[in-house]
């Protein structure tokens, strides 16, 4: 009996490996589906992010400590408190970095990230062939690290991390449509 198992077990193996070469079917839950770590990584780190940024608020705000709550919950709760930290310029900068974090994040895994092409010319701020066109967005953007506009309201002036960013309809009527 044992003989007769190991020889229709060693059959369905031939088998199924000759399947595998041939026409590339395997045998479910015999294939090795590669791992996506960095999906996986990502998924942790937005969660993570989601749940400390609400805990920031909620204390900033007065709100004590949030309840648990799934990643979608906590987002609706962190879109409702949006008007409330616009009021205070430090957590809404705070707020604002970490939700840009976490989209750029999110972006990278899943492949969408969006293609720059180099603008020929200089910035009109630093004066650097730093210049890249976002063709999606449809926005210019210097590179230079060191970029500052003269505007004190423009966040590349107060947020390191920031660059100057400039629409289309505005580089247009500044720079006569050359991009």
């Amino acid at each position: 009996r044992c003989a007769a198992r190991a020889a229709l077990l060693a059959v369905e193996r031939a088998e199924a490996l000759r399947n595998e070469q041939r026409h590339g079917l395997a045998v479910p839950g015999h294939g090795a589906a590669p791992i996506r770590l960095h999906v996986s990584d990502a998924l942790r780190d937005i969660g993570d992010g989601v749940t400390e940024l609400e805990e920031a608020l909620f204390e900033r705000l007065g709100h004590g400590r949030p309840r648990r709550a799934p990643v979608a919950e906590r987002l609706t709760r962190i879109t409702a408190l949006l008007g409330r930290t616009a009021a205070d310029p430090t957590l809404a900068r705070h707020a604002r970095d970490e939700l840009r974090r976490m989209a750029r994040r999110c972006s990278r895994a899943l492949g969408e990230t969006e293609e720059m092409v180099r603008l020929p010319g200089r910035c009109p701020w630093c004066d650097s062939v730093s210049l890249r066109v976002f063709p999606e967005r449809d926005a210019v953007l210097c590179v230079n690290p060191g970029c500052r506009c003269a505007d004190p309201a423009c966040d590349c002036a107060s947020d390191p991390a920031f660059r100057h960013l400039w629409e289309r309809a505005e580089w247009d009527a500044a720079h006569g449509g050359a991009r």
